[in-house]
């Protein structure tokens, strides 16, 4: 005989499920609420928290700037091919006709170590003062940091001091981008974070953020980047033009200092034979005009070359279109102390409602727990 299985279920009843499940928030409510002068003490201590540490933490100030280069597509490729890049897509090996280093690739170019090294030996200084440091001893030595910052690191460095032997490595300010000591590599993240570049992926726009303590050396630091960009840019996509430019102005130098030098022996010769009339001598003349003319056809060709190949220079050498220069910013934008001051309360809020639950034996029931 089968057992039944049914009678053999047991179903929990309605009032049970109800009991387990319901929570009455109002009665937790209620309970915060006859609760709420233990708040005034804790969330006044987690204000003066939140006060000190934003008036401890330095104020920095952004300055942007914006570009929108020239490309290529334009004057290479197809219109659907042009207007595929426009939209950030790319059609075919020729969509971008010779244009390798795309906008969207210059973020990456910002974030290498090379370029970031690059702006080390640029010379800054503040708004309040003429004193003039480069960039790198700025960032090591000038910056503000919290009170619990330096108090931290000076604890940290005094007792490695005890311990450890000194490394004389990491205290020499030579910088070799194929070997940063700790402190460089340290200051080189900073660096990325302190200075971001975005593309617009539709409008190929360039956006240029930079963040600093000081809104002089900001706006100062934006417009070198905006510059050493630009710089990096023009020498790619110009540096096989240059190459071909010099190979044929070296052929060109060449060329015209053999014509000069046939020329004057032809112009010789002739001076020194005026009234000769031997047939040797008037073949030598023909010899050394022939060879004069030929001297000069290479002369006028390479200069035509080389006009085409400064032609050539300026061609590849893209424009950039500034559409928001560098300023010194007026209002700061960190550190964000109202974000700051409402997770503080909602940290001490929780806190101390938590408390209150659990001493009335809520906490566990709100959560589900037995």
């Amino acid at each position: 005989m089968e057992p039944n299985t049914q009678q053999s279920i047991q179903t929990p009843q309605p009032s049970q499920r109800k009991k387990k499940n319901n929570i009455d928030y109002m009665k937790i409510v209620k309970l915060l609420w006859k609760n709420k002068k233990a708040y005034y003490k804790i969330m006044g201590l987690a204000a003066f928290v939140a006060l000190v540490i934003c008036f401890s933490l330095p104020k920095t100030y952004t300055c942007q700037v914006m570009l929108a280069p020239e490309l290529t597509t334009a004057r290479t490729s197809g219109s659907l091919s042009a207007l595929a890049a426009s939209f950030g897509m790319k059609l075919g090996s020729g969509a971008l006709g010779n244009e390798a280093l795309f906008p969207t690739l210059y973020p990456d170019l910002m974030n290498s170590v090379d370029f970031k090294t690059s702006l080390f030996p640029i010379k800054v200084h503040r708004e309040d003062s003429t004193r003039e440091m480069t960039y790198y001893d700025y960032m090591m030595y000038e910056q503000k940091k919290p009170w619990w910052t330096s108090a931290i690191s000076g604890t940290l460095e005094a007792l490695i001091s005890l311990i450890a032997v000194k490394d004389t490595s990491e205290t020499s300010d030579d910088v070799d981008p194929f070997r940063l000591t700790k402190r460089q590599a340290n200051l080189v993240k900073k660096i990325d974070k302190n200075i971001v570049c975005d593309v617009d992926q539709k409008t190929m726009v360039i956006t240029i953020q930079v963040k600093d303590q000081d809104p002089w050396i900001a706006a100062t630091m934006a417009d070198s980047v905006k510059a050493r960009l630009q710089d990096f840019i023009t020498n790619y996509r110009t540096n096989k033009a240059r190459i071909d430019l010099d190979q044929i102005r070296q052929q060109y130098q060449q060329a015209k200092h053999d014509y000069d030098r046939s020329r004057q022996l032809y112009a010789e010769f002739a001076d020194a034979n005026q009234d000769v009339i031997l047939q040797g001598v008037r073949m030598k003349l023909t010899e050394l005009e022939n060879e004069m003319q030929l001297k000069f056809n290479a002369y006028s060709t390479l200069t035509l070359q080389l006009q085409g190949a400064e032609a050539k220079v300026l061609e590849d050498t893209p424009a950039f279109t500034t559409l928001q220069s560098a300023t010194v910013p007026v209002q700061k934008t960190g550190p964000p102390r109202k974000k700051i001051m409402l997770f503080f309360l909602f940290l001490a809020f929780i806190y101390k409602s938590a408390k209150i639950l659990n001493k009335e034996g809520q906490l566990k029931p709100l959560f589900g727990l037995s």
